[in-house]
């Protein structure tokens, strides 16, 4: 790729990447914390810097780009520079493999779309205002309504790492018990913490995917991010969020329209980002 070329798709990546986290580095910078934003920023290890690092993806070589020879995983041969795969794959071809796996089996599996988002109401079940995750935001049903609508449904959660904060009493009451062994063959595309987390697989196979793909899966993960706290028992009016109140028939019914949505979206992302998995374990 030539250098002209290259450059003008660096420069648009850094322009998505700063709109998309400017708000955050203002909140920080104040500290101030945010509920549903800062989720992307507290549970991901991703950092902004690193995420606004533009790379091309594997098997592209980048004319007049010297200053990549210090890069980690980049090599240069005096007149272009390439994501070096024999030395990535030699540091993380197991990772490579784990993640190619993962996403292989939950794409071929049926999405399952009736959790409601429940798994938030699950990680409050029981708890005192003070000890909730989200103390400083009041929760809509109050602490024995919020425990009521646990209790009177099927909690259905496949994902270990929302099921691993469920409150010890609501752990019984899920139908299923995730644990990470177990994740390969319980990951389903409905889910909307495993479609988050498309994120988190594509920054992990940094810098073999090309960054646009990592970024388009960190706005969907921003977007689901906002269907589940929306779905959560947390009052977040003031943030200018409206619930979707999966107590109702009503919300239950906007929840899994929103649900189907994402699914369809994030199973094109999961093969492409299989796709850029098979290919450099196939070079």
């Amino acid at each position: 790729m030539e250098q002209a070329q290259w450059r003008a798709r660096e420069s648009a990546h850094h322009d998505r990447v700063d709109a998309a986290t400017a708000a955050h580095l203002q909140r920080r910078h104040e500290g101030r914390k945010h509920p549903v934003n800062d989720f992307l920023w507290t549970y991901y290890s991703h950092r902004p810097a690193q995420l606004r690092r533009w790379h091309p993806g594997a098997g592209v070589a980048l004319t007049g780009a010297a200053e990549r020879a210090g890069w980690k995983h980049y090599r240069y041969d005096g007149r272009a520079a390439s994501v070096d795969l024999p030395t990535f794959l030699a540091a993380r071809g197991d990772t490579v493999r784990f993640v190619r796996d993962l996403l292989a089996a939950t794409a071929a599996r049926p999405a399952h779309l009736g959790c409601f988002g429940l798994h938030e109401w699950a990680m409050v079940y029981r708890l005192t205002p003070e000890q909730v995750r989200h103390a400083d935001w009041p929760l809509r049903l109050g602490a024995r309504g919020t425990d009521e609508v646990v209790e009177a449904h099927q909690v259905r959660c496949s994902h270990f790492d929302a099921f691993r904060f469920f409150t010890p009493p609501a752990r019984p009451l899920n139908a299923v018990a995730p644990t990470r062994d177990t994740q390969s063959s319980l990951e389903q595309p409905g889910c909307l913490h495993a479609n988050m987390d498309l994120y988190k697989w594509a920054y992990k196979l940094s810098p073999l995917a090309p960054s646009e793909l990592v970024m388009d899966c960190f706005e969907l993960a921003r977007e689901v991010r906002e269907l589940d706290m929306r779905a959560a028992p947390y009052d977040l009016a003031d943030l200018g969020y409206e619930p979707v109140r999966v107590e109702t028939p009503a919300g239950k019914q906007e929840y899994v329209a929103a649900q189907r949505g994402f699914t369809t979206r994030a199973q094109v992302l999961r093969r492409r980002l299989v796709e850029v998995c098979d290919a450099a374990l196939a070079a």
